[in-house]
């Protein structure tokens, strides 16, 4: 586990019609072991704050803190599963989990034996060898999410895993989500449209403004744990969707 701070951060892209601002002096923090959500309007710069994290895109301003190293720009700091599961449809789900191992040039044959071993827990028992176009959805993404956590990284980065999924499966995997994180000892941020979600797998939300992205509202979340979706009657859980309604359709941070 690692503690994660994002400080400051500033991103502005040069168009055809001009600079445009995406993020502006955002501040956000995970503590080790910490489930936090980030949820905001379209178009309010989550996935750019990801890449960002990832070192995939460099800020024009601030920092990135992984147990108080400053990583921005430097890829491979942390395991990242972008929205669409990109597993690679010329590999079976085995071959398509040990891609770290691959690319680090690391043991293949022991992320193999690893993969295989955790297949059980991923509810791909017996897929093993199978191509991802035998998959269906909720199975592609959790193949996706056993390759993600192989690069055994102490932070994760989930950027709207479940979003292209049909309501009930949605449903099935956070629950299963939430078992797989008390057993993973990780730092996850998730990116999510669904204030449900957020609510149910996190233990604190931050809500963005509209672009360019600042904080217009930190949240912890107080429900206690283990949880299923029988928090979703509990008064506790109401009200905070209420705040975070208000706050999301306000766009400013004052409901």
């Amino acid at each position: 586990m690692a503690t994660l701070d994002v400080r400051g951060i500033c991103k502005t892209f040069r168009t055809s019609d001009g600079p445009v601002t995406v993020i502006d002096g955002l501040t956000i923090r995970a503590e080790a072991g910490e489930f936090v959500a980030i949820i905001g309007p379209s178009g309010s710069g989550k996935s750019t704050l990801f890449n960002i994290i990832a070192g995939l895109e460099m800020p024009d301003a601030g920092a990135v803190l992984i147990d108080g190293v400053d990583v921005a720009g430097k890829r491979g700091q942390v395991a990242y599963m972008p929205q669409r599961d990109a597993l690679l449809p010329w590999r079976s789900v085995i071959e398509n989990a040990v891609l770290a191992a691959i690319v680090q040039r690391g043991d293949v044959a022991a992320a193999r034996r690893e993969a295989r071993a955790l297949l059980d827990d991923f509810g791909l028992a017996g897929w093993g060898d199978a191509q991802p176009a035998m998959l269906s959805g909720g199975m592609r993404q959790r193949a996706a999410l056993l390759r993600t956590v192989l690069w055994h990284r102490p932070i994760m980065l989930l950027d709207e895993p479940f979003g292209a999924l049909d309501a009930l499966t949605r449903a099935q995997l956070q629950q299963w989500l939430l078992g797989l994180w008390d057993r993973l000892d990780r730092t996850i941020l998730l990116v999510t449209h669904d204030i449900d979600e957020a609510l149910l797998l996190a233990d604190r939300v931050y809500v963005l403004t509209p672009r360019p992205a600042r904080i217009a509202l930190e949240v912890v979340v107080d429900v206690p744990r283990p949880r299923s979706y029988a928090v979703v009657a509990e008064p506790s859980f109401a009200r905070l969707k209420v705040r975070l309604q208000q706050v999301l359709m306000a766009g400013d941070g004052r409901p």
